[in-house]
């Protein structure tokens, strides 16, 4: 990354810069989709591991990014390279993410607790390659412009990106796994090819991105920490897109379990996927226009109300069938657009106004700190999915010897994919309410003298 200029900053970030940021999100959102969407029925239905075990498989290595994502965060803050502070460590994470996500898959000759121990290191690996990548992937987008409304138009062209990845996750990799230990592992090493080249992409497509704002790294991880605790439009944006995310982990989780047991159709997965992601890459433009007319928060609002209302009428599928779930999943993928659109733009005016207060680089942590809760949150997503079916008496199988779900948990599967998502992100609705930063806000940001 270079240094820019005042007029750099006005016209904003060139059209190349957008491309090769953008083919990033090929990796963040394939490695957000495919484990929320297939890991646990690949630990239940395919491997045969109880569903509570595999829900803990799922969401354990996700705990550890607690961990690791601040640590990234702050090493990216405090590098010096003639890459720039964030681009080396895209390299670093391409040279384990994707190795160790075909070894999640690679279908081990193995049942139960064995196999559970088994994808859980792969898995805990596979977090750590994609935190390295992650972090100062998703901390650029504040350091390319100081433009309010530029950011939420640079990151539409992300998005674009985003909602091809999540084609790509969650109608074609159903599609290539089907239900078969064989299809998994070719499934496990398409992909990993995918997140390699996206990663390469986005390290090359970057080189001549523009870095403003440039500021001295704050002292340490301590104080970095600190720092992102008092900041009131962090915490709050923190809370609502925690608990949007974990409404669409929940939701992930349960989309081969709706499709097999509630639709009674297992290629239903991808055309459920379908019905989601269209309207993501149809109505980003519409969402760029909403955030400038009603600003972001008032656009967040109208996103979320759409996507809770969307997850409320899904649950009437069984009395009006597969035709209707579909029409129900588009209002979601309406409101799951701006969701995705606006916590970015968002989270990159948030880093932007801590470094105009602070006078500080710590735009890496607080990434850290944003994308270690998003990235757990969505896999306790799982976590919950496997213990309200497990409470219903789920029975995990392997395709060799499958079983006849009881009623208990057929409606298990549907109350958790509908009703219980709904009801997370009215929370999310009203922690929204408490969201005050505008762009007048960011115009007025100035340093603020330390103590």
């Amino acid at each position: 990354m270079v240094p820019s200029t005042e007029a750099h900053a006005v016209l904003g970030v060139s059209r190349g810069v957008r491309l090769g940021y953008g083919v990033g999100s090929f990796c963040t959102a394939t490695f957000t989709t495919i484990p929320g969407l297939l890991l646990l029925f690949y630990l239940t239905n395919i491997l045969a591991v109880p569903a509570w075990l595999a829900g803990v498989v799922v969401f354990a290595p996700k705990a550890w990014d607690f961990v690791i994502n601040p640590l990234v965060g702050q090493w990216s803050d405090r590098t010096t390279s003639r890459w720039g502070p964030r681009r080396p460590w895209l390299l670093g994470g391409a040279a384990i993410l994707p190795v160790s996500f075909a070894l999640t898959f690679i279908g081990p000759s193995l049942k139960g607790v064995p196999a559970a121990l088994f994808v859980g290191l792969f898995f805990l690996v596979s977090a750590t390659g994609y935190a390295l990548y992650e972090v100062p992937y998703k901390a650029m987008p504040a350091e390319m412009t100081d433009g309010y409304h530029e950011r939420t138009s640079l990151l539409q062209w992300r998005m674009i990106f985003v909602a091809l990845a999540i084609a790509l996750g969650g109608v074609v990799a159903p599609m290539i796994a089907g239900d078969s230990l064989d299809g998994y592992r070719r499934m496990g090493l398409v992909i990993a090819a995918v997140l390699l080249v996206s990663m390469l992409g986005s390290f090359f497509g970057t080189a001549r991105a523009p870095l403003t704002g440039v500021s001295e790294p704050e002292a340490n991880l301590r104080a970095q920490l600190a720092a992102a605790g008092s900041s009131r439009p962090f915490l709050w944006l923190l809370g609502l897109s925690s608990a949007q995310t974990l409404a669409v982990g929940v939701m992930l989780a349960g989309s081969p379990y709706f499709a097999s047991y509630i639709i009674e159709d297992p290629k239903a997965t991808s055309t459920l996927f379908a019905a989601l992601v269209g309207p993501m890459a149809v109505t980003m433009p519409l969402w760029v226009w909403i955030a400038r007319k009603m600003d972001k928060r008032g656009a967040m609002i109208l996103s979320s109300s759409l996507f809770m209302t969307g997850a409320l009428l899904t649950s009437l599928t069984p009395a009006l069938g597969a035709l209707y779930a579909h029409l129900a999943i588009v209002l979601i993928g309406i409101g799951y657009a701006g969701l995705q659109l606006l916590q970015f733009s968002m989270l990159a005016d948030v880093i932007a106004h801590d470094s105009a207060v602070s006078g500080k680089r710590r735009g890496g942590v607080l990434t850290g700190l944003w994308t270690a809760a998003e990235s757990a949150v969505s896999a306790f997503g799982a976590l919950v999915f496997g213990w309200v079916i497990a409470s219903g008496g789920f029975i995990s199988s392997d395709p060799k010897n499958p079983v006849t779900q009881p009623d208990s948990a057929v409606t298990a599967v549907l109350i958790a994919e509908t009703v219980i998502p709904a009801f997370i992100i009215f929370f999310g609705i009203l922690m929204t309410l408490k969201y005050r930063l505008t762009a007048t806000d960011l115009a007025k940001a100035t340093p603020t003298p330390a103590r």
